[in-house]
Order: C-alpha cells, then structure tokens, then sequence
C-alpha cells in the first residue's frame, strides 16, 4: 500500500481533529450536562481538566509503546477506548462517573494523536514532511472552530448526548478509514528504546535548564488558554447571557486570531529569531492579562470589552507555541519524538490544573479565570528568563 503525501496528510488530519472535536464540541452543551448530572457548571467544567489529564497521560505511555510494537496497534486500540468511553459518557447520572469516563475517552484519544507526527516522519523527511506538517496544523486551527458550531448543532436537534454520539461516529469512522487505508508506517526491525532508556530519555530533557524554559513558556501560555477555555461556557452563557447558538461564532474569534497571528509569526521569523518572538508573544499575553484585571477593578467588564482582550490573548499562543517547541527540539534532534511527547504532557497537564483552578471553586464572576491567566503568564515570563536566561534572549 504505497502513500502519497496528499493522502498521508488527509488521514493523519482526520485522526489529528479527534482531539480538538472531544475538547470543544461538548462546551455549548455545558449548561444542559450540568443539569443531568445534578452539578454545578463550575464543576461540571472539571470535565475538561480530567479530559487533558488523561490526554497528557496517554501521551507519555502510548509514545514509547507504538515505537515498541507499531503505530497502527496503538492507533486503533486507542480509537476502541475512545469510542466505547464516548458511548459510555451517553449513560452518566453523576459528576464522578463524567470525570472518570472522560479521562478513559482522554487516554483513547492521547493513544491515537500521539501517532499522527510519527507516523510522518515515517513515511516523509524535510519538504514533504513540513507540507503534511503544515495541513496538520491548518486542522488544529480549523477544528475549534468548527466543533462548537457542531456541538450547538447537536444540542439543538436532541441533547448533550447526541453530542458523545457524534464523537463516537466520528471514532468508528477513524477506526475504518485508518484500519483499511493506513499501512504500518514503523519500519519493521526498527530499534527500540527500552523502558529504562525511555525514561533515561525524559530525564535528560528534564534536567536541561534551557529547554525546560521552552516548555514552561508554552505550557503557562498553554495554561492561561485553558484557563479561558474551561470558563467560557459559564462566562459566556451565564455570566454574559449568551445565547448557546451565539457561543461558536465569539468563541471562534479567538481562532481567527491565532491564524493572523501564526501569520505574523512567519513573517517575522524573516528577521527576528524564534527566540525574540517568543519573548514578544509571552510579553503580550502578560500586558493583556494585566488588562483584563484593570477592566474588571474598574467596574467596566462587559461582553465588549473582555471579548476583545480574551481574543489577543489567545490568539497569541501563534507567536508563543511554534517558537517554543521549534526552540526546544533545537537541543534533541536525536530524541525529538520524546523531548515533544514530554513537552505535550506538561503542556496538558497544566492545562487540566488551570481548569482545575477556574472550576473548583463556585466564584459567579470573571475573577477566577483572569486570576489563574494573570498567573500563568507571570510564570510563562518568569520561566523563560530564569531558566533559558541569555538563549531566551537570542
């Protein structure tokens, strides 16, 4: 089964939008889950966080694993997982049986996505990698932006299960589009790394003091992105009194301004270096943080004046995110694939913690998202001046 570049990057993209769609498809429909599972919103958003959890997760274990037997065991084994846990969400009477079936779904879907770059950089190298790269990444732009309108779709023809359905659907489509059109891509007899050299391998990327300013740097902006995320089904659908079917089209206005800004990005990497950019887009993310704090002192919050403000800041992750991973893997050309699925793990993870933050405590105002995105992109700064000191500088 030979594999041409356009039809390698339709199917690892169809796989890559699995994630995207399980993240926001639901956050329309939070309200009404809430109400089934007899919780609050606030709780009800800790969803999200045990979905990144287990996503970030997956991603450390079923790394290693497809290196060790194969991507297509691990892929489709993953997309099983999720489909049942997907179907399995449609029965739920209670907040704890959401959160635990959602980090199964989570574990699922981190076995399948972790596959999508290995598998290109089993079939492709330079050129030809960076244009089925670069259709992957159009797709994580395109995907949520897509997913709430999906979602509030959904809600409208039935209820929030419809929606679990329609991942379920889309799972069983992956599981017969990549299991009759997918090769292995692993060349057979290809060296594996044992379990000690796996971690051996983490340890090191964990112990250098540059690269770890990288990955606080894109997760802290990772982290206030979620911290947005999480909030925005209680701040725009109650606090502000949003309409479900008006939250796609504000919600992915933040969309369009990550695509301008990985616009702005490329052409800015003509005469700066991935490093002054990174410092500019963290530098942004900390002005508008501040921002959003001295609009909510100063009595003047309002859908017009957040909205704007949440925008920038999250279209920002285009100058933050491309750079620090693109700086980071600059130190482990031998290992990138680890020195990412780490990266992508702590990235996750902090994301499930300031959603965590956002949703645990029952605060009916703005205070707790702006807070923990304040937060975040103190320590996005911080982190990189501290630990990748003069190279964050270059």
């Amino acid at each position: 089964m030979t594999l041409s570049t356009r039809r390698l990057a339709l199917l690892v993209a169809a796989n890559t939008a699995l994630a995207p769609f399980a993240i926001d498809a639901y956050l329309p429909a939070m309200a009404a889950l809430a109400e089934s599972v007899g919780a609050s919103i606030h709780h009800t958003e800790l969803s999200l966080s045990a979905f990144l959890a287990g996503f970030a997760l997956g991603q450390l274990l079923f790394g290693p694993l497809s290196d060790r037997i194969g991507r297509k065991p691990v892929l489709l084994g993953g997309l099983v997982v999720f489909l049942l846990a997907s179907l399995a969400i449609t029965t739920v009477g209670s907040l704890p049986e959401l959160l635990a079936w959602r980090f199964v779904q989570a574990l699922g879907g981190g076995a399948t996505v972790v596959n999508s770059a290995a598998i290109v950089r089993d079939c492709f190298s330079g050129r030809q990698a960076a244009k089925v790269m670069s259709t992957m990444a159009i797709i994580m732009l395109l995907a949520p932006l897509v997913a709430p309108v999906v979602g509030s779709g959904l809600l409208y023809l039935g209820d929030w299960w419809l929606i679990f359905i329609f991942l379920a659907g889309y799972a069983a489509f992956l599981l017969w589009l990549l299991g009759t059109r997918l090769p292995e891509t692993r060349a057979p007899g290809s060296p594996t790394a044992s379990l000690r050299q796996v971690l051996a391998n983490y340890a090191s990327v964990l112990r250098h003091r540059e690269a770890m300013g990288y990955i606080c740097a894109a997760s802290m902006s990772f982290a206030g992105l979620f911290a947005f995320i999480t909030a925005s089904p209680f701040l725009y659908l109650e606090h502000y009194g949003l309409g479900p079917e008006l939250y796609p089209l504000v919600f992915g206005l933040n969309v369009i301004t990550m695509a301008a800004s990985n616009r702005l990005n490329i052409r800015l990497l003509g005469w700066r270096s991935p490093q002054q950019n990174l410092r500019l887009g963290l530098a942004i993310q900390l002005g508008v943080a501040l921002g959003l704090v001295l609009v909510l002192v100063s009595g003047m919050e309002s859908l017009w004046t957040v909205v704007p403000l949440i925008m920038v800041f999250a279209g920002t992750i285009g100058l933050v995110a491309p750079n620090a991973i693109s700086a980071l893997l600059d130190h482990f050309h031998h290992m990138s694939a680890t020195a990412a699925a780490l990266q992508g793990s702590i990235q996750f993870s902090c994301g499930a913690l300031a959603g965590v933050l956002v949703g645990a405590f029952e605060v009916d105002s703005a205070w707790p998202m702006v807070g923990t995105m304040l937060g975040a992109a103190l320590l996005g700064n911080l982190g990189l001046r501290l630990l990748a000191g003069r190279a964050g500088h270059a």
